[in-house]
């Protein structure tokens, strides 16, 4: 139970409390949103609670902040510290900062969701009380850099504001790559995590449940519901956040209720090569040999559609990898040449797939040429059939269609990407860097795309997964 309880939630369990919608922020962007302090608030005590993807692993992503750059009454984020890169750290402060805490687990999953709970109490007897961390409904222990603040500590609140993603509203010092969502600020109370979330009873994972509690004089809650103001506060005191570059196509239907694939920064062949942004859905290689990517779901069933954007044209291999054949996929002098790899070539227009470790390429031109910048591609995967189509703007080509999987049949597959000094933006359905024009869902209502998926064929989301993976 233990081992369950402490997993990232992958939203994959049946719930009574959906989270409709997720605030998606890019470093890169320096997209981050914050308030100016409405009313006095406690000085001793609050508790915040929030939900968040990784997509990115640079360290010093700062979470959430209540106080002034140098002033930190409350800081939560994923640590810098040396020897502690990727703990979860905690600052508590007024003129400087008073007591700093960070764990030695380290929070590396970009294929999950974390829910973080911080709750401070100053005035508790007992130093360990005084700050207390729950990640996933358990509480965090273990920290390799401990230090508590002093009893009756006045944190700052005079002039102190409420923010995410980065440090300061003015420039972008620690800045988060990922989504967050359900963010709730408890002005004058210490909860704990079940105010928030509960234990599922057959699998013993941790997800969300509606909080009923007060917010406190200067409480808040962002649900990021309202696409056209995701700066909303829906409780508490009212007032509302600022928006830094942040816009209507941030808002994703990724969230702890209904976790969506993206591309995995930590399965990166030539990373050095390339990066990934914008919620891990745009993949650029950028300069050297063939570089690849792979996505966080791995499937052995169903029926499945995903897209891709193509914002350069030189070469592209779009397709899946078997993930359980023994190779080691970050070793191959090529991306496309793994083991039990299915790729269409675009720039050729040609199947290409490893079968028992050797290499066949189909005929030239045996599809459509579409790889001029624009053109959206579909990828139907049948993992029931062991069939795979590729779709040019939300055309099937023929010649290729139900091509069968060969060495990738009947084993564990990724969606997959390779391509040389080029980007391409992909789109699960939970996000994408551009806004599909006709906004077409699956059949069970999810995700979000620019053709319709061909029938029978769904979104790589959890609650697909769960009734057909």
């Amino acid at each position: 139970m233990e081992i369950l309880q402490r997993t990232a939630n992958r939203g994959s369990i049946s719930t009574g409390y959906e989270i409709d919608n997720s605030l998606k922020l890019e470093a890169d962007n320096s997209e981050n949103l914050y308030r100016n302090l409405n009313a006095s608030t406690s000085t001793t005590k609050f508790t915040h609670s929030m939900w968040v993807k990784r997509t990115e692993l640079t360290n010093a992503q700062l979470l959430y902040m209540r106080g002034v750059a140098g002033n930190e009454a409350g800081l939560l984020r994923f640590s810098n510290e040396s020897g502690y890169e990727h703990g979860l750290q905690i600052d508590i402060g007024a003129s400087g900062t008073n007591a700093r805490s960070v764990t030695t687990r380290k929070f590396r999953d970009t294929s999950a969701w974390y829910h973080i709970v911080l709750a401070v109490d100053t005035t508790q007897s007992t130093a360990a009380n005084r700050r207390r961390l729950y990640v996933n409904g358990v509480e965090e222990t273990v920290f390799g850099m401990s230090n508590l603040p002093s009893q009756n500590f006045a944190m700052e609140v005079s002039s102190a504001k409420h923010r995410y993603g980065a440090y300061n509203d003015t420039d972008n010092y620690a800045p988060f790559s990922g989504y967050i969502a359900e963010c709730h600020y408890v002005d004058g109370l210490q909860l704990d995590a079940t105010s928030f979330g509960e234990f599922h009873d057959d699998s013993g994972i941790w997800k969300p449940k509606q909080y009923t509690g007060s917010y406190g004089t200067g409480g808040y809650y962002l649900k990021f519901n309202d696409s056209s103001a995701l700066g909303n506060n829906s409780a508490g005191d009212g007032t509302d956040f600022t928006l830094r570059n942040i816009a209507a196509a941030d808002q994703a239907t990724d969230s702890p209720t209904n976790n969506f694939c993206t591309l995995n920064p930590l399965i990166n062949p030539k990373s050095a090569y390339s990066k990934m942004a914008e919620g891990a859905t745009v993949y650029d290689s950028t300069a050297g040999g063939i570089s690849g990517a792979f996505g966080t779901f791995a499937l052995t069933s169903g029926k499945w559609y995903w897209e891709c954007k193509l914002t350069e044209q030189k070469t592209h291999y779009i397709g899946i990898s078997a993930i359980d054949d023994g190779d080691n996929i970050t070793s191959a002098s090529d991306p496309q040449d793994i083991n039990s790899t299915f790729i269409f070539n675009i720039s050729a227009a040609r199947i290409e797939y490893i079968n028992s470790g050797t290499k066949t390429y189909g005929s030239n031109d045996a599809f459509t040429d579409f790889h001029t910048v624009g053109d959206v591609i579909g990828i139907a995967l049948n993992m029931d059939d062991n069939q795979i189509s590729i779709y040019g703007n939300g055309t099937l080509q023929s010649g290729v269609a139900n091509s069968s999987l060969y060495d990738a049949a009947n084993k564990m597959v990724v969606p997959f990407h390779a391509t040389l000094q080029d980007e391409v933006q992909y789109n699960f359905g939970g996000y994408s860097a551009w806004t599909p024009s006709s906004a077409v869902i699956d059949e069970n209502g999810y995700g979000t795309f620019e053709y319709a998926p061909p029938s029978g064929y769904y979104a790589l989301c959890t609650k697909n997964l769960a009734e057909y993976g």
